[in-house]
């Protein structure tokens, strides 16, 4: 069985990002993957140091800090697909997302040490999923941008985005058109792997 993991940087459970991302798993799950969600707001999760440590040991994560970084570590390298999904805030992830990913292009990527090393996760897909308050042209397209050059550089394969809009508190977020698109980007994805 396929295994996804999920990294969902949502401080809410019950909100908008949740929300999208729920057909979008329930999807995946019916095409025979199993899909596993890590809530990054339930972790403690430290920013990089860049003190390098991780370099000098190209086969394990090898961050000295002691936290929950690993376990995210060990389910990314595990996973057949990485999907992260985050709420956008002043144009790109939320802070629990931002310091997970600073802490994988190191520890996933040996590139920095006093030799250029391999990337641990070279060829895995990634699939984004984002929720913003303005259009998605306008408040997602940074945060895509910034995964595609992350992409890139990790060597990873970037699969697309799906982003909807929240037009305000005063209105409902999840419609049946938002759960059509996301099961949809669920079989698009599916199919690309």
């Amino acid at each position: 069985m396929k295994k996804a993991c999920i990294l969902l940087a949502s401080p809410r459970k019950q909100g908008n990002t949740a929300a999208l991302t729920a057909p979008f798993a329930a999807e995946l799950e019916q095409l025979g993957w199993s899909c596993r969600t890590v809530w990054l707001y339930d972790l403690e999760v430290r920013p990089c140091r860049a003190c390098r440590v991780c370099q000098q040991d190209w086969t394990v994560f090898g961050c000295p800090q002691e936290d929950d970084m690993q376990e995210i570590f060990d389910s990314v390298l595990a996973c057949d697909l990485l999907v992260l999904a985050t709420p956008i805030y002043s144009w790109y992830c939320t802070p629990p997302m931002k310091e997970v990913l600073d802490r994988l292009v190191y520890g996933m990527n040996k590139y920095y040490g006093r030799e250029k090393g391999p990337s641990l996760w070279e060829g895995k897909p990634v699939a984004l999923i984002a929720t913003c308050g303005y259009p998605v042209e306008k408040g997602a397209d940074l945060w895509e941008a910034g995964m595609q050059r992350y992409c890139k550089h990790s060597r990873l394969r970037l699969l697309g985005m799906l982003a909807q809009r929240h037009r305000g508190y005063d209105t409902v977020f999840m419609d049946p058109e938002k759960a059509r698109l996301a099961a949809e980007f669920a079989r698009k994805v599916n199919e690309s792997i």
